[in-house]
């Protein structure tokens, strides 16, 4: 499944990790060790160049996040059951209640009337409740005075029912684990063997072998999904995080750039399928919000009506409703806390929008520049939302000087920077026009927003100016030659070159000597390419 790219929203600067343009391998196209750059040992021969980082995603407080896993039903039934228990309630030697408690139970968390029959359905979710209470140590197993085995709140409860952020949080993201392990255990469709002999025992041995197969393949694959759809969170407007079943399944099956074949369309169907009872599970613990496969599909699918398909299939399109039959997913702000907190635990990098966005402009500028995982707009805009515009102006063109290798990078996020806060910054931008560093990109970016009384920079300026863009974009788009090609078909040359470079060459820049190798080494025209690369060794030798 190599190969496939998704294409980010956000500004060119949202590089990927070798400051490639905002593209980046959809995170269910790499083992975990290689998405979240996680590397073992430097031996290893394998390990591609630079990890494919996961984009930072912006989490709700962590009193909301606390707030809503408390209203999750399955854990809010397992804490008020835990209460329930108060002082003791008999158990049986696995921790399970005894029949006449398990009605109660029911009775107590509304699934069942006061008074008359207690339905099957009703008992069995009570006591999926109780065993979670006791899975995630709400209840104690203990022995009373007189032998009987009772189960009793722990001391953990407390913290819970206050709604304490931590303690509810860790406790979520226990029976989120809890959950999702349950959720991939897939009994392999072969038959149990009949006990006794030689051969019965190598049965029951190649049984656990392919029950261990096929329970590693299903986490894989839900693994991969949760990692697709963690993605989406950080890349999709918010409200617009919902995703087709069938457009998730193709994700992981599909490269990209083809159209899926017959078989593939079969794995589709395949992937769809599989991953349904998984992520009906996981809804139950609040780590997604999902629509499933309309069982009415099946029964179609039976009768030669159709079949369960992803969508496009069908040949025709398929209103909304239609569609929704298919299985609709969308990771929560649970969901996303969550699978955060595991590749945290996993020592993996899971960045936070706003990491960069707490200091001054100088950190906010440094550090997204030398980031490579990090989606520059939403730094920006998150430190700008806490200061005013013309101040903030002000402190950023200021941040943005300096000679070291990061500053072309520097003022090329400031001009961003410019950009979100509009004509509030023209102001600091006229203020700069006769520095030497920055008034070539204010002169520009007032001009770019129609301003008519911007004097003319001198040629000097000029020829500075635009040493240190393109010194900015070597610097965003290092090692995408099709892009720096690009950029540099883009160059003003001249009918004379040799003239042109002529002058490029004594631009007192630190990024003069590898901005004329680049062209020498890009341009498509052997003349320019070649008087670069003389300009070039001019430049290195004045050096």
């Amino acid at each position: 499944m190599a190969g496939r790219r998704r294409k980010t929203t956000d500004n060119p600067s949202a590089t990927g990790p070798a400051g490639s343009p905002a593209e980046g391998l959809l995170p269910a196209d790499f083992d975990l060790a290689d998405l979240y750059g996680a590397h073992g040992s430097e031996d290893d021969e394998d390990l591609d160049d630079a990890a494919v980082l996961v984009p930072p995603v912006r989490l709700l407080p962590e009193t909301e996040l606390a707030a809503a896993a408390l209203e999750v039903p399955l854990l809010a039934r397992a804490v008020r059951l835990a209460r329930w228990a108060t002082p003791e309630r008999p158990v049986d030697e696995l921790g399970d209640l005894l029949e006449p408690d398990r009605e109660a139970a029911a009775r107590f968390l509304g699934l069942a009337p006061a008074e008359g029959e207690v339905a099957e359905e009703a008992v069995l979710e009570a006591m999926r409740a109780w065993s979670l209470a006791g899975d995630l140590e709400l209840v104690l197993l203990l022995t009373a005075e007189d032998g009987r085995r009772v189960a009793a709140p722990s001391d953990e409860l407390a913290p819970v029912e206050k709604g304490d952020p931590e303690a509810v949080l860790e406790l979520w993201l226990t029976a989120a684990d809890i959950v999702a392990e349950v959720a991939v255990e897939i009994e392999p469709l072969d038959d149990e063997p009949e006990t006794g002999g030689d051969a019965d025992e190598e049965r029951a041995e190649e049984l656990v072998a392919q029950f261990e197969e096929v329970q590693e393949e299903a986490s894989e694959l839900l693994d991969e999904a949760l990692q697709v759809l963690y993605e989406a969170t950080a890349f999709t407007e918010p409200g617009q995080e919902t995703m087709p079943l069938g457009v998730l399944a193709a994700l992981l099956v599909v490269p990209e750039g083809e159209e899926p074949d017959e078989e593939m369309l079969g794995d589709i169907t395949d992937v769809m399928v599989a991953l349904d009872p998984m992520l009906a599970d996981l809804a139950e613990i609040g780590l997604v919000e999902y629509q499933p496969i309309d069982p009415e599909l099946f029964d179609e699918e039976e009768e030669g009506e159709g079949a369960v398909r992803e969508p496009a299939e069908a040949g025709e399109p398929l209103d909304e409703a239609e569609a929704a039959r298919f299985g609709l997913v969308r990771l929560t702000p649970l969901g996303q806390y969550g699978i955060r907190q595991w590749l945290l635990e996993d020592g993996f990098d899971a960045p936070l929008v706003g990491e960069y966005a707490t200091g001054d402009a100088a950190a906010l500028l440094q550090g997204v520049a030398e980031a490579g995982n990090v989606l520059p707009e939403q730094e920006i805009r998150a430190w700008l939302a806490e200061r005013e515009p013309l101040p903030a102006a002000r402190e950023l063109l200021a941040a943005s000087r300096g000679a070291d290798r990061i500053a072309p990078l520097r003022r090329m996020l400031c001009q961003l920077a410019l950009n979100e806060l509009g004509g509030a910054a023209e102001p600091a931008a006229r203020e700069v026009l006769e520095d030497p560093e920055l008034g070539g990109g204010a002169r520009a970016w007032l001009v770019s927003r129609g301003a008519t009384d911007v004097p003319a920079p001198e040629r000097v300026m000029v020829l500075w100016t635009m040493v240190d863009t393109f010194a900015g974009q070597l610097l965003e788009n290092e090692g995408d030659a099709a892009v720096l090609r690009e950029l540099i078909a883009g160059l003003p040359v001249t009918d004379n070159p040799a003239s042109f470079f002529g002058e490029l060459w004594r631009v007192e820049h630190p990024f003069t000597a590898e901005v004329l190798e680049a062209v020498g080494e890009l341009h498509v025209d052997r003349g320019v390419a070649k008087e670069a690369r003389k300009a070039a060794f001019k430049a290195r030798s004045r050096g």
